[in-house]
């Protein structure tokens, strides 16, 4: 297979779950999407898939409130599988009960949910790791659920300001050697086919799409 040509063809908005009791059969592998409020993991699911507003995006931190769930396909071969775009930890406007509501969604999916595959972290190329990007690595690690550690808006630096943020972001973190850290851009579409290499050897074997009762 000519992994150049790997490509998102089939996309669709499933379902928003409140908790992990809410959540689609563990039917398909789900990678999540995981990242501070505001850093771009809508953004980042309507580029894989291009499409514009598969999900929504806002520029109000904190909009992700739910386990949103996508369902995809990518070919060549017959890839299934759910994206799932977790609430985004770190600054929202909300009350502090509806933050821990999130957080306890969000924990209990990341330690529970049977059919999670993978993680994509995205981090913001701009800035440093805040705390809680550096707490969420550490429970990665933890876990030792396959990641993939994704840089965010790039465009929005010049060159040598990427490779230098990079080399610092990779450091903070702690990346192994063979531990990818993908570049990516709405912009340009930079990073679509890296990302999508990336993330398929972390997915079972070719998936046949599941039965609408299942």
């Amino acid at each position: 297979m000519n992994t150049e040509l790997l490509r998102v063809v089939e996309a669709q908005f499933e379902i928003s779950c409140p908790s992990i009791r809410h959540c689609p059969a563990p039917v398909l592998p789900e990678i999540a999407i995981a990242g501070r409020s505001n850093v771009g993991k809508s953004s980042l699911i309507n580029l894989l898939c291009n499409r514009k507003n598969l999900a929504k995006t806002s520029s109000t931190p904190g909009k992700t409130r739910l386990l949103n769930f996508f369902k995809i396909r990518i070919e060549p071969g017959t890839h299934w599988l759910h994206l799932v775009d977790l609430p985004g930890y770190g600054y929202a406007k909300v009350s502090k009960s509806m933050k821990s509501d999130w957080d306890k969604a969000l924990g209990e999916f990341l330690e529970k949910r049977e059919t999670l595959s993978g993680i994509i972290h995205l981090i913001d190329s701009r800035h440093e790791p805040t705390k809680l990007d550096l707490q969420m690595r550490e429970w990665i690690v933890h876990t030792g659920i396959p990641c993939i550690t994704v840089l965010t808006k790039v465009d929005k630096l010049k060159q040598n300001e990427r490779v230098k943020n990079k080399t610092q972001i990779k450091k903070n973190l702690q990346l192994l050697p063979e531990e990818h850290c993908i570049e990516t851009s709405v912009l340009n579409r930079e990073g679509v086919t890296t990302l999508l290499q990336a993330l398929l050897p972390l997915l079972p074997h070719p998936q046949e799409e599941p039965l609408a009762d299942q």
